[in-house]
């Protein structure tokens, strides 16, 4: 019993501290996966904690787990509308780019640590897989939002590529185990197989979750439960089946996550809470697992692996997988050093440690050293990165009283609230709002002093009176732009980034042409900016998306269903 008590208390206190480190973490920049390691590594049998842990299978069973929930979550936070701008580079970073990267670092392991190639290649198999997920806790923790096409693509890869990754690791091991019969037909069968019923179990598990869970009357309490225990129902059945439970999982949080959905407040609150709790313990056991004095012999050769695969596997990689997307050289640049590798990697390295593998403690090392030195050297310089290539973008929305209401029905509205400024955008009085808010809002109520107004009358809303509304999640942009009192150096900030003038997208290319004195070809004068910029993009426009015009630069400002509705005009510097 008091032992019981003794794994309670230590149990509890790490969970505790590791939360506490988060917010420290945050202000300085620093991974939060690298702290969760260094913890676990503390508390193991080389640092002060002294905690002697080698069970691998059970590491395994946990780390498992623990991603099959970080999937999951990442999946129920996916929108379907990052897909139209990301899904297809991101599928050819998550297949063909994780093939480039385990081919690259692959052959070096052969010619550097003269290993077999199957064994070379296992190495890279097992670095292959990036985790952006890391990267998007950092940015969001320093307020930093990226352009919709950069990280739409990045985190697509980050929840679609640990598959191929998982799948290359067991099928190389095996090949190991047997190398017996054609490579590349036992590759191919292997892909089809676990990939296909991944895909088939996922989405077809989704929307059958999605029916059940709608149709059943309930606790509210029960539905994340029922929810979390159906799509894990999902990985073990498709993993029982030789499929990938890691990509069915994943597919199915996200068709759970874009459908009208039962208690979805209490869902995504809850599975927010698990997936962080399910990384905090992964990162801490795979930090105990490790003997820090075992990482010193293989120092050398495992940081020399680690730059092949940061400065040339992984930027080689995305270059290719990029080049028909016409991914600008600046965004190129970023999602090749957001290569940060995190806790898959580790798991994957414990597969040949329950093989049986002669190099798999070798393997095992090298591997979290690398991931060691990719938080250290990528994961510290993410955000000064994203400045300095301009990917950064003003914020959308701004911080303001928000509520998310479970409408029966599966509607989904949001309860808003703002604190009028001297100089907010609109002056609210209650008919001329109504008739200025987006379709999908409603003035609910005036406050004024801490009195709630009659609104029988004409109501007139003055600075420092909250208003309150009822509004679809999708007008909550504008109903930003309306009522949020920009401050004066945010607004500096926008007009740097997007220029001096707004333009509609609507407006003809010939009249601004004549208006500024730039010249273009007669045939393209009738040319809209909107249909001028699709064409020379050749891509879904996004927010933050340029073209020089002779002197002059537009940028993309607003954007509504692929169609440019608002650009920026950036006027030539004296001092350029």
């Amino acid at each position: 019993m008091e032992l019981t008590n003794h794994i309670i208390l230590l149990g509890s206190a790490v969970v505790f501290v590791s939360v506490l480190a988060s917010v420290v973490t945050a202000r300085v920049g620093a991974p939060l996966l690298l702290v969760f390691l260094v913890m676990g590594m503390l508390f193991g049998e080389d640092g002060p904690g002294g905690i002697a842990f080698d069970d691998v299978q059970l590491a395994h069973l946990l780390g498992n787990l623990a991603l099959a929930v970080i999937l999951f979550d990442g999946g129920l936070a996916t929108c379907y509308k990052d897909f139209r701008v990301g899904l297809r580079p991101a599928l050819g970073l998550a297949t063909l780019g994780v093939l480039i990267t385990t081919a690259i670092t692959g052959l070096f392991a052969v010619w550097w640590l003269d290993l077999d190639w199957l064994e070379g290649l296992l190495l890279g198999a097992i670095v292959g897989s990036t985790d952006a997920a890391a990267v998007f806790s950092l940015l969001r923790s320093n307020g930093i939002e990226l352009k919709q096409r950069v990280g739409a693509t990045l985190e697509i890869e980050s929840g679609s590529n640990d598959p191929m990754a998982i799948f290359l690791t067991i099928a190389l091991i095996e090949l190991l185990l047997n190398a017996q019969g054609n490579i590349g037909l036992v590759l191919l069968t292997e892909f089809v197989r676990q990939m296909g019923l991944g895909a088939l179990f996922g989405l077809a598990g989704g929307f059958v979750l999605v029916w059940l869970v709608n149709r059943l009357k309930m606790s509210a309490g029960l539905y994340p439960l029922a929810i979390m225990a159906g799509g894990l129902c999902l990985f073990g059945v498709t993993a029982t089946l030789n499929g990938s439970g890691f990509l069915a999982i994943y597919l199915a949080g996200i068709v759970i996550g874009n459908r009208p959905l039962e208690a979805r407040l209490e869902i995504k609150r809850f599975h927010d809470g698990l997936a962080r709790l399910a990384q905090i313990g992964m990162f801490l056991i795979l930090g105990l697992l490790v003997t820090p004095s075992d990482l010193l012999p293989v120092a050398p050769d495992a940081l020399l692996f680690a730059l092949v695969l940061i400065l040339a596997a992984r930027p080689l990689a995305v270059w290719l997988c990029l080049l028909p997307f016409r991914f600008s050289w600046r965004e190129q640049i970023f999602i090749g050093w957001v290569g940060l590798r995190g806790a898959v990697p580790i798991i994957l390295a414990l597969f040949p440690l329950l093989a049986g593998l002669t190099l798999a403690p070798m393997i095992f090392n090298i591997v979290f050293f690398v991931v060691l030195v990719s938080l250290l050297i990528q994961g510290w310089t993410v955000i000064a990165l994203a400045r300095r290539l301009d990917l950064e973008v003003p914020p959308s929305t701004h911080l303001v009283q928000r509520v998310e209401l479970d409408i029966p029905g599966q509607q989904e509205l949001e309860f808003v609230g703002y604190r009028l400024a001297e100089n907010a955008p609109i002056v609210v009085e209650t008919s001329v709002a109504q008739t200025r808010l987006p379709p999908g809002s409603r003035l609910v109520a005036v406050l004024r002093d801490g009195r709630l107004l009659d609104q029988c009358g004409p109501v007139t809303a003055h600075a420092g009176d909250h208003v309150y509304l009822l509004a679809d999640p999708g007008d909550l942009a504008e109903l930003d732009r309306l009522f949020v009192a920009v401050p004066e150096t945010e607004r500096l900030s926008e007009r740097a980034f997007f220029g001096e003038f707004v333009l509609a997208g609507e407006a003809r290319l010939a009249d601004l042409c004549a208006f500024y004195g730039l010249k273009v070809p007669s045939e393209d004068g009738q040319l809209t900016l909107d249909a001028l910029i699709r064409r020379e993009l050749n891509a879904h426009p996004v927010v933050g998306d340029r073209l020089q015009l002779g002197a002059v630069e537009l940028v993309v400002r607003a954007v509504d269903e692929d169609r440019v509705v608002q650009v920026g005009l950036k006027l030539p510097r004296a001092d350029r």
